[in-house]
This record gives structure tokens, sequence and C-alpha cells, in this order.
């Protein structure tokens, strides 16, 4: 009887529009979001790049991202690890046609605790914010708010989760809202 591998390994390189990182709010971002011609990809950084790229990648940029990919049969994910990480100039850069950021994503949707720690640390004045966000741009019914019980995450509230990429953010300030909000849902 012959095993057959669950997994598969390789090397990619795919050109794109860096779009913006992945992760906690202040903190070292652990994945970015790159869009190409076909497909938005998030991208895992080793941990040697994670700071590196603060500050050096701005949002709009073409860049070349190269490193490992793992496909999972057993699931049909592609998971993607960058080793390398270089801004490229926009003639190189052609799968991939500009658009502006205009609209938000489909199936978005933001995630506020409402237990009484986070709401006692600011949750209500977050969730109001979100809400207000969402009404002066008409996104009422492309971006759903919805409530939480605990996230575990109680001394460090408000809690927020940004969906679909599943993005946690912690210590949310109301002021910190219109950032987070078009740092997640604002794409082609």
């Amino acid at each position: 009887m012959v095993k057959q591998k669950k997994e598969t390994k390789s090397r990619f390189s795919l050109e794109g529009r860096f779009v913006g990182f992945v992760g906690e709010f202040g903190k070292q971002p652990k994945r970015i979001r790159v869009i190409t011609s076909d497909t938005e990809h998030y991208i895992k950084l080793l941990k040697k790049l994670r700071g590196s790229v603060i500050g050096v990648l701005e949002p709009g940029e073409w860049v070349q991202v190269s490193g490992k990919q793992k496909y999972k049969k057993k699931t049909g994910k592609l998971k993607l690890k960058a080793d390398q990480i270089k801004p490229i100039a926009p003639v190189q850069a052609k799968s991939v046609s500009p658009s502006p950021i205009a609209t938000p994503k489909a199936k978005a949707c933001v995630m506020i605790c409402q237990k009484s720690s986070c709401r006692k640390r600011g949750g209500s004045k977050v969730s109001q914010s979100v809400t207000d966000y969402l009404r002066d741009r008409g996104w009422e019914n492309q971006v759903t708010i919805k409530g939480t019980g605990c996230m575990k995450q109680c001394k460090k509230g408000p809690c927020v989760v940004f969906m679909p990429d599943k993005s946690r953010h912690t210590n949310v300030n109301p002021k910190q809202v219109p950032t987070l909000m078009e740092k997640h849902f604002l794409t082609r």
C-alpha cells in the first residue's frame, strides 16, 4: 500500500497591488493582502519580514511577493507564506489593472463584543461609530453589524472582529473606526 501525501509544497511568485496588513491594530502584521488579476490573496509573512514591511509598503503600491506555498488536499486550501517582498514599477505589473477603492466587499460583517467589560470600556461608542460610518456612506445593506458574546479578551476590550478576513482588534477607540473600516472593507 502506497501512502499519498496530504499536502503539496512548492514555490510561488506573484505580482499585484498591496492592499493592507492583516493583524492586530498597532502590532506587527502577520499577513498582508495583495490583489492580483484573478483574486485577492492573504499571504502570511515570515517572522523576519514582519517588522521590516511596516512603513515601507503603502496601500495601492505594486509588489512582487515570493515564497513557499502549501496545498492541502484534504481541505482544498492553498496557503502562501512570503519570504521576500519587493516593490516594483507599475509598468512591470501588467496582470492587474489599477482600480479605485470604492465599495465594500461582499459578505462583510463587523462583530462587536456586547458583554459588560467591553461595554464599560467603550464598546457602545464603538458600535455607534460603526453604525454612523455605515450610514454616512450608504453601506447599511452591504455591511452587517453583529453584537457578540464574550471574545475572551475582557481586559483588552472593546473587541471587534471584521469578517470575512476574521481580523480581530482589541482596545478599539471610536476614533479608530474610520481607519479600520477602510482598511477592511474598501477594495476594487
